[in-house]
């Protein structure tokens, strides 16, 4: 493997491709699909969509920026990789999907958006489109429009009066502006109805900047509102970290958010996390800032914890959340990009003391990409391990790159690096695997894809989705098991 040095030992999980469960008349066998002409930077998402008692796969796919696709948005059958309905976009579909039944059939349905004001809701059982939101800006000149990229929803309360939770969500990023360019449009916050995509408040960026950042959503402790972290900024123009409240969205003014952070020449774009460091029951704040520091802020005085920063990185993912040590507060690991952007080449690994800040694990795995670990107990001995993808190129006697990706636990006990399965041809930008219970069995399923082009790091021109069963038995709740969190709203 060129360019990479991992450390392996005597695999203590046994991954059975092909296997056939005896005990549980719903496991069924691993699989691999092929989806020719189309890639993905979505995360897969889970839910039995077909109620045969097996959790079937809902991802975003597509083609490059501003090509329509037929199949931009699909689910897969989880017991066998056959395709359940798919449904056209008119540009990439990036994000990952929330899922709630609005429509009474006792099925969630699918809420996923991408670029050019793509969001769509679809119904999880027949796969048809219930709405799709319309650009009101549709018809004007680009530098006169207000709505761009939607990013990952979350469900607040009913605003509307008719029984569903809404949705909150950010928009903004227009791609065709100069990297350096800092006349941009100016980003926003949303609520949209979740029976028909109608606006029901807009709030636009205080400090007048473009979001990539999905947002966080968080119950205040008096339970009379809802804390909401968002950030703005990009790869090349500064931003702020902030909190405000779901009371001032709706008011449709946010210029009293709590500035957490600012950052000159880099943003904030990766997800943000809730989740208890202090001990006091009440939930924090962990972030990435893209100039490669991770941040930590008192879920009540909003006061930093701490920071760590990561000199020559920068980050683009979310963290990844678990107990990776002998004591009792949550840690969390990060993989970020070496490099400054557009020229990073390699990701750096580290897990960090959720008391403290401390660095107590550090490595370099593989080729630049920006997928965010997951978390669970792999080897039953009570503490966490991360998965994380990893793509590496090998050079052949004609100085030829091919690509490739392989799934790896870390555990922070030993310090061993735990291939899982075979290598895949092809490379992983931007997916986060999921692992939880497919089928019932109590046993670890682990859902993954990428791309299938072996001479290139950025197709949309091929993509393969696995599912591989494992013997891993799961005895504790598994909290950071997909994008932002099982549950795929940020909140650990």
């Amino acid at each position: 493997m060129t360019g990479i040095t991992l450390r392996f030992k005597i695999p203590l999980l046994i991954i059975l491709i092909g296997m056939i469960f005896n005990h549980n008349a719903n496991a069924q066998k691993s699989w691999a699909i092929k989806l020719p002409n189309i890639g993905s930077l979505s995360s897969p998402r889970v839910a039995d969509l077909n109620q045969d008692g097996v959790g079937d796969i809902i991802q975003g796919v597509g083609r490059i920026e501003f090509q329509h696709c037929d199949s931009a948005i699909i689910a897969l059958n989880g017991k066998n990789g056959e395709i359940l309905w798919m449904v056209p976009a008119d540009d990439q579909i990036f994000g990952s999907a929330s899922l709630m039944d609005i429509t009474g059939d006792g099925v969630v349905d699918v809420f996923i958006g991408g670029r050019s004001a793509e969001l769509q809701a679809i119904n999880g059982k027949t796969g048809e489109v219930i709405w799709k939101f319309i650009d009101p800006d549709k018809s004007k000149k680009r530098k006169n429009k207000k709505w761009f990229n939607f990013y990952n929803p979350q469900f607040v309360p009913d605003q509307d009066g008719d029984g569903l939770k809404d949705i909150l969500i950010s928009n903004g990023g227009d791609v065709l502006v100069a990297p350096y360019d800092p006349n941009r449009p100016t980003g926003n916050l949303s609520v949209l109805s979740s029976k028909d995509g109608s606006i029901l408040a807009f709030a636009q960026m205080p400090d007048g900047k473009e979001i990539y950042m999905s947002v966080a959503v968080n119950e205040t402790s008096d339970g009379k509102d809802y804390e909401v972290i968002y950030g703005t900024g990009g790869e090349t123009i500064g931003g702020n970290l902030y909190v405000t409240n779901l009371s001032d969205i709706l008011a449709g003014d946010i210029s009293n958010s709590i500035k957490l952070d600012s950052s000159k020449n880099k943003g904030y774009i990766g997800p943000p996390t809730w989740m208890d460091i202090t001990g006091d029951n009440i939930r924090d704040i962990v972030a990435n800032s893209v100039d490669g520091r991770l941040l930590a802020y008192d879920g009540i005085s909003k006061e930093k914890l701490w920071e760590v920063h990561i000199p020559g990185t920068e980050a683009y993912t979310s963290i990844a959340p678990g107990y990776f040590n002998d004591d009792s507060t949550p840690d969390i690991f990060i993989s970020y990009a070496q490099g400054v952007w557009p020229e990073l080449d390699w990701t750096k690994q580290y897990m960090i003391n959720g008391l403290n800040g401390d660095i107590e694990f550090m490595d370099s795995l593989g080729f630049y990409q920006t997928i965010s670990p997951v978390v669970a107990d792999f080897d039953e001995d009570g503490m966490d391990e991360a998965l994380v993808v990893v793509d590496y190129q090998v050079v052949d006697e004609n100085n030829r790159k091919f690509f490739y990706n392989m799934l790896l636990v870390i555990d922070f006990t030993t310090g061993d690096l735990i291939e899982l399965g075979i290598t895949h041809e092809g490379h992983n930008m931007a997916s986060t695997p999921w692992i939880g219970d497919l089928d019932g069995n109590a046993m670890m399923d682990i859902i993954f894809s990428h791309g299938t082009n072996i001479k290139k790091t950025y197709a949309f021109d091929g993509m393969q989705i696995n599912r591989i069963i494992t013997t891993i038995p799961i005895k504790k709740e598994i909290k950071w098991g997909a994008y932002m969190g099982s549950n795929y709203d940020g909140i650990y």
